[in-house]
């Protein structure tokens, strides 16, 4: 059974001024999501700025999740790294929060072989029992995961379900759900692609745009699953403009604008990322603006 169907939110980390957490912040985030829809939470990803907590920062903020969610959608911890003991870590330690599953990126820097990313994601899911999603995103990592690898460890690993694909590559989606034979849980990683990427057999998206956007970005799959393609592909095209804003500098720069804007939280983020270029910020308010968010 899938870990969740539907709008994952790949949800920010907010900070203090000082750089410190910001718990209060950040439960009124996980409210705001649940209360608009969203599907599952996916914490301390990329967009939640995972590689600059300490393992420390790192768990805590995982704990802090599951506890305020308190079961009512799917948590889903990130604990990939290009050390394999270090996400074997990570991922035993999100198992004793509590999580419903873990995502595991590319080991990243290392550019490992694809024997190598087998073992490393082989290694990572034997070390605990709830389901992992893989996750492809060559562009941040410098290594794609082959279709013929996403699939084999499906297929070998029992707790390894699917993946979250960011490639931008819709042959090599196809080409993944075409050999999987419905044994990948598949899930878009990137918001311009969620309609595709549903049509290609997917369960959902592990989604930045639903940080500002949770009921839009979840009804785009609500309404595909109901059989509204119109509805559906209406939002997905819809959101091009603001999606467009929130990748105008790299991730997770635009997206804690965003909230910033919407008076939700501070947009604080760690070095080495800074604030967002005016020119840019003005573009992201008037994408805001024209999709009502």
């Amino acid at each position: 059974m899938a870990i969740f169907k539907g709008a994952g939110v790949a949800i920010i980390t907010p900070f203090h001024e000082d750089g410190r957490v910001d718990y209060e912040k950040f439960g009124e985030l996980i409210e705001y999501q649940i209360d608009g829809g969203t599907d599952a939470i996916i914490v301390c990803g990329t967009t939640g700025e995972s590689s600059t907590l300490t393992h420390e920062e790192h768990l805590e903020v995982i704990r802090y999740c599951v506890e305020r969610v308190a079961g009512r959608i799917p948590v889903v911890g990130g604990t990939g790294s290009n050390c394999t003991e270090t996400a074997i870590y990570l991922s035993k330690e999100a198992e004793k929060a509590g999580v419903d599953g873990i995502l595991v990126v590319t080991p990243y820097y290392n550019k490992a072989t694809q024997k190598g990313l087998y073992e490393h994601f082989k290694a990572i899911a034997e070390s605990v029992s709830v389901p992992m999603i893989l996750y492809n995103i060559a562009g941040r990592t410098g290594i794609n995961i082959l279709p013929e690898t996403i699939v084999k460890l499906c297929r070998d690993v029992k707790n390894i379900v699917g993946v979250k694909e960011a490639s931008g590559n819709i042959s090599q989606v196809a080409k993944i759900m075409s050999l999987a034979d419905g044994c990948v849980d598949l899930y878009s990683g990137n918001d311009d692609q969620i309609v595709p990427l549903l049509s290609l057999g997917g369960l959902g998206v592990i989604s930045v745009l639903s940080n500002v956007a949770p009921r839009q970005t979840h009804d785009i799959c609500a309404k595909f699953f109901e059989g509204d393609l119109a509805g559906s592909l209406k939002i997905q095209l819809d959101a091009i403009p603001l999606i467009d804003a929130l990748f105008s500098e790299v991730n997770p720069i635009p997206v804690k604008k965003a909230i910033a804007l919407q008076g939700r939280a501070g947009g604080r983020l760690r070095m080495p990322l800074t604030e967002m270029e005016t020119e840019h910020a003005e573009k992201l308010k008037r994408a805001m603006e024209e999709f009502g968010v």
